[in-house]
């Protein structure tokens, strides 16, 4: 991956996340404690001032970096588990990942959030948006940067009618149904963006 096209990766995904914190905000008030917006925000505006050294750096080290970042700066259960996925994915990348690559990568880091947050898919969860997007990219074929964010997009919709088992909306019980999860949210907001820019690269 050039360091013109790491920039622009690693760009696209924190100005999403920004221009996307008072929805977050939102959604987390409906079932949480209102601060995943906020929270999101403040880990991804640390990553975008210390973006030209990231873009600089082989991609499994500038993950790495990122994912520390969101560690140390976004508060909450957030931090820790966006921390463990890209910390993960750092882990497993090579510098120059094929699909089959983000495919395998993806899917211990997915492995890794459960572990991290004791959660599995269906419990209202990032991992109800990660899961599926990770088994669409494994089976591949064409327009995957294009059909990855409605995969994304269709399974953060299909948070709204669960009832939450873990996090803070576990809390409500059956009034957590009829919400949007925010970290389902934020995650498709990722993978959207990430596919944004690397449209072309992995179709």
């Amino acid at each position: 991956m050039t360091p013109a096209t790491q920039h622009a990766l690693i760009a696209a995904m924190a100005e999403t996340i920004i221009a996307h914190t008072d929805d977050l905000t939102a959604l987390d008030l409906a079932i949480g404690d209102g601060d995943h917006g906020l929270n999101m925000r403040r880990g991804f505006e640390a990553v975008l001032a210390d973006i030209d050294n990231l873009a600089g750096q082989p991609l499994p080290e500038a993950l790495k970096s990122l994912g520390t970042t969101l560690v140390m700066k976004v508060g909450g259960a957030s931090g820790p588990l966006y921390g463990t996925l890209f910390i993960t994915l750092a882990k497993e990348l090579p510098a120059e990942p094929t699909v089959t690559d983000a495919a395998a990568a993806l899917d211990k880091a997915i492995a890794a959030v459960k572990a991290r947050g004791k959660s599995e898919p269906g419990q209202k969860t990032m991992l109800d948006v990660l899961v599926p997007v990770q088994q669409a990219l494994a089976l591949g074929g064409g327009n995957l940067a294009r059909r990855l964010p409605a995969v994304a997009e269709e399974a953060a919709r299909a948070t709204v009618p669960m009832h939450a088992i873990r996090g803070r909306a576990s809390f409500l019980g059956a009034r957590s149904v009829g919400h949007m999860d925010p970290g389902a949210c934020s995650s498709a907001f990722l993978v959207a963006a990430a596919c944004g820019v690397l449209e072309g690269a992995c179709a």
